[in-house]
């Protein structure tokens, strides 16, 4: 049974282990740094679909059948499914799974979707509802564009501080422990935090307070530091959010230097494919958790990681209505042990 550490984190005492995972993506993708780890890559941006809506759609069924496979498992064996995204009422999740048959829950965390999907997976498969449980992602650059911004033929300027949303999607599948890492160790649930940003097209600097606060509330927690970890994995800050978590991090007395990436810069290749501060979406994080992060766990090369997706919580109408950006940050570590804690690098 899970076990709270401190004031806000929870030690899953089983240790979920992570099954199987894949990556969907399309061009721009396929065309940035870690391209070729992807599962799947569709040149066809509509995936053969009549709307950017049920493309996105199609990409989060293929995520998933991918990852059904590579784990050997069918869509019975499935106990729950938690999947979200970007769009209103979460469609693109509804309609890209239905058909899979699984018992649904769909979840709106904007770009912190992945860490929050994974973390109620592990959570059910700790508890012991589950036997199995998948986690599903995704975003799409134009169903996005349409639903936040203008439609693409507007053709309006993008300012330095936007970041590109990724077409691309994720799943991933928890179950009961087995010898087989990476391991699901311990969750850190994030607070709404208002900073009073209420510019679109700067989401990073919405989100960084909140990433700021939830590690410095799991670093508190459970004693340890930057330097017990390969990696400290956010997503999607992009170039400013990331620089402002540093400074924030480092007034808390935490250096991130040579520790933290961020999935907005990894993704991408900024200073070749005009993104701008980087990528985003709910299928960023999710993409480069599953092309890029967990396989290189897999074989061995990264051992313990923070994975901490971030979401700027708001809609078309708040964002007319002149509102704020609630950001949010749920933080997931991963590690190829079962037990233990990490120790310093």
């Amino acid at each position: 049974m899970p076990t709270h550490i401190g004031s806000h984190t929870i030690e899953l005492q089983s240790s979920p282990s992570l099954l199987g995972f894949a990556a969907v993506g399309s061009k721009k993708e396929s065309e940035g740094p870690i391209g070729k780890h992807f599962d799947m890559i569709s040149s066809d941006a509509l995936f053969g679909q009549k709307s950017w809506e049920l493309a996105e759609g199609e990409m989060q069924k293929a995520a998933a059948q991918k990852a059904l496979a590579k784990a050997s498992l069918a869509p019975g064996d499935i106990g729950m499914l938690f999947a979200g995204d970007l769009l209103n009422q979460i469609t693109a999740s509804h309609y890209g799974l239905r058909e899979l048959g699984i018992p649904f829950m769909g979840l709106y965390g904007a770009c912190s979707t992945m860490s929050q999907g994974l973390i109620l997976a592990a959570m059910m498969v700790e508890g012991g509802f589950a036997r199995k449980a998948m986690a599903v992602t995704s975003s799409h650059f134009c169903s996005a564009e349409r639903q936040y911004r203008f439609p693409l033929e507007y053709g309006g300027t993008r300012p330095p501080t936007a970041q590109w949303t990724a077409t691309a999607a994720g799943a991933v599948i928890v179950g009961e422990n087995t010898p087989s890492p990476p391991y699901v160790r311990n969750v850190c649930i994030g607070t709404i935090e208002n900073k009073d940003v209420k510019d679109l097209s700067n989401m990073g600097a919405a989100m960084a307070p909140a990433a700021a606060l939830t590690l410095k509330r799991y670093f508190e927690d459970t004693g340890t530091g930057p330097a017990n970890y390969d990696v400290i994995l956010t997503g999607d800050l992009g170039e400013v959010g990331c620089d402002l978590l540093g400074q924030l991090m480092e007034r808390e007395g935490y250096k991130l230097e040579g520790k933290h990436a961020d999935c907005g810069l990894i993704l991408f290749d900024k200073e070749t494919q005009d993104v701008n501060a980087g990528g985003s979406g709910c299928g960023c994080a999710a993409a480069v958790l599953c092309a890029y992060l967990l396989p290189g766990m897999r074989s061995g090369k990264i051992n313990e990681v923070l994975f901490m997706a971030t979401g700027a919580l708001m809609s078309p109408t708040s964002v007319q209505q002149g509102q704020d950006i609630p950001g949010i940050a749920h933080l997931v570590h991963l590690s190829t042990k079962q037990s233990g804690r990490p120790e310093v690098s």
